[in-house]
């Protein structure tokens, strides 16, 4: 039976992130608010709560999880990050993007890309989802609220509560967090690629969408 934690979406409690981190450490799943929509979390090195997930979503091993970061600094820990690629993240983040970038050998084998050794990475602009990270002291291992047969993810806590309550181990209700997932934009080129149109605008990129 999950949990449920209503947390305050500008002014988290201290109280209960410190629970929720806890629940992390303990191998649990949790879903949390970000800028972008809800998504799954659960630690890095906890492979079979990422198995989990997958089961949950019903997608395969082709399926790319992402780390959600504190800070540009964390980013550095896991991609190799040049020049150029450190002056558009700077520009970008924290928002609704996320980056693929070459992981570093920090990044587990399972995390990455089979044949191009890249890791999908982000900072999110959400006063909950970096309580978390600052509490946790890592990046979370994460995957979008999305169902499946479902068009578009979960927005409303109480209803992802009902849907997951036997699958996750805390649902934090932090309020609506839209239903529009990040932009997803490929770094590891010359020039960016946008990969998937999202909720992060194209403008620093150079990108025209469509």
């Amino acid at each position: 039976m999950a949990q449920f934690f209503s947390i305050h979406p500008q002014n988290p409690q201290a109280r209960l992130l410190r629970q929720a981190v806890a629940i992390l450490h303990e191998g649990g799943i949790i879903v949390y608010p970000t800028d972008s929509c809800y998504a799954f979390g659960c630690q890095i090195g906890n492979k079979e709560a990422m198995e989990r997930i997958r089961a949950i979503r019903q997608v395969d091993e082709q399926h790319h999880f992402t780390l959600v970061c504190r800070d540009l600094a964390e980013i550095s820990n896991y991609a190799k990050v040049d020049n150029i690629q450190y002056r558009l993240l700077k520009a970008c983040t924290p928002g609704s993007y996320t980056f693929i970038l070459k992981a570093s050998r920090e990044v587990p084998r399972r995390l990455q890309h089979p044949k191009r050794q890249t890791i999908g990475l982000r900072i999110p602009d959400h006063p909950v989802a970096h309580g978390l990270l600052s509490e946790l002291d890592e990046p979370l291992l994460s995957s979008t609220l999305i169902l499946p047969g479902d068009e578009f993810p979960l927005n409303d806590a109480l209803e992802i509560r009902e849907r997951l309550e036997h699958q996750v181990d805390l649902v934090i209700d932090a309020g609506s967090c839209g239903t529009d997932m990040t932009t997803v934009i490929d770094l590891t080129e010359d020039a960016p690629e946008l990969i998937r149109p999202g909720k992060g605008s194209l403008a620093p990129f150079g990108i025209a969408h469509g």
